[in-house]
């Protein structure tokens, strides 16, 4: 993270992903970085709870005051409850960072009276730092708002900006729940193993690492899927026998559209509740 005006800030929940967040905004710090950091936490691990005094946070303030930006990351039905003590933060100048799925930017005005907003949805993968965040800003919110909530991210791993809030519902269908998606097919691929006659603990580690090694090679060489996807099939050879199957009309391809547009509906329902 570099310097940007060294901000003030306060995190409300230091769990799986706010304790990913943190951890980054540490190095930040260790490494000459400015910003004041305050943390509300009320079951801190203990490790993390070291590091942060080793840098000077502010634990668990009595009289929080208000911070140039306010990070939420608390589950979204304990928001209600955290609500009442976040708002301290919250003064004319803060901007309000979310990674609550389905708290709606008007729910966090309405709820901390704050106009800048920002919405992020991370991923699993952002706790070991190869997660994608996407975010949607409010109206309110300045270009410099849009670059320091992008520092603020990038301990998670690459960050997509949105075009409208709209589109947290599609996201929330591909990244946030994608890989659960990931995890069910490497899953289904080790039972298929175990039918052919592979044994249980040899199929798992099969087919988890040709998921995770297919991923990182897309990720390192930049090519796309389906050109990736053509290097593996020989005219005839076995993956094209196993393609017939998987892009067959009622194939992988129908059944994935409509998982996601059943994520997408899910997501859209709760956050009208």
């Amino acid at each position: 993270m570099s310097a940007l005006d060294a901000p003030t800030i306060a995190l409300v929940g230091a769990g799986s992903m706010g304790g990913a967040l943190v951890r980054g905004w540490i190095e930040a710090v260790r490494k000459g970085g400015g910003l004041t950091l305050t943390v509300v936490e009320p079951n801190f691990d203990p490790e993390l709870e070291r590091e942060l005094e080793t840098v000077g946070a502010v634990l668990n303030p009595p009289e929080p005051g208000p911070v140039e930006v306010l990070v939420l990351a608390v589950k979204p039905q304990a928001f209600a409850d955290a609500a009442q003590q976040a708002r301290k933060f919250v003064g004319p100048q803060t901007c309000v960072l979310s990674i609550m799925a389905g708290v709606t930017m008007d729910a966090l005005t309405r709820a901390l009276g704050a106009e800048r907003v920002v919405r992020a949805m991370p991923n699993l993968p952002s706790r070991i730092g190869r997660g994608v965040t996407a975010y949607a800003a409010s109206p309110a919110c300045s270009e410099q708002d849009r670059q320091l909530v992008e520092q603020l991210l990038e301990p998670l791993g690459a960050v997509e900006p949105l075009a409208a809030e709209r589109l947290m519902d599609a996201v929330t269908a591909v990244s946030g729940s994608g890989p659960a998606y990931v995890f069910l097919l490497a899953e289904v691929l080790a039972v298929a193993a175990e039918q052919e006659g592979l044994d249980r603990d040899t199929a798992m580690r099969l087919a988890s690492r040709t998921v995770a090694g297919a991923g990182a090679l897309m990720l390192e060489t930049g090519e796309t899927p389906g050109a990736l996807r053509k290097q593996v099939m020989s005219p005839g050879g076995t993956t094209e026998a196993a393609l017939d199957i998987l892009a067959a009309a009622d194939g992988l391809a129908p059944l994935l559209r409509r998982a996601v547009a059943a994520a997408a509906k899910r997501s859209r329902d709760l956050g009208k509740g």
